[in-house]
């Protein structure tokens, strides 16, 4: 059984959330002199992950076009 919309955009918001937490917590440690570039990667490679997840999300909000 497919999750209803509500639950979808629940989770995309949980999603984007993440999303803006991970993007502050970036900024702050590539600020951060002599910080770790294994954790820095590790933290955007996981903020792509979540990138496309929400894109994976909302495309199946869009309802199917006939065509």
């Amino acid at each position: 059984m497919e999750p209803g919309t509500d639950e979808l955009q629940r989770r995309i918001e949980e999603l984007l959330l993440e999303h803006r937490d991970l993007d502050l917590a970036i900024r702050v440690l590539a600020d951060t002199p002599g910080h770790d570039e294994l954790l820095l990667r590790r933290m955007k490679k996981r903020k792509l992950l979540l990138k496309d997840q929400v894109a994976h999300l909302q495309a199946q909000l869009v309802p199917d076009i006939p065509a």
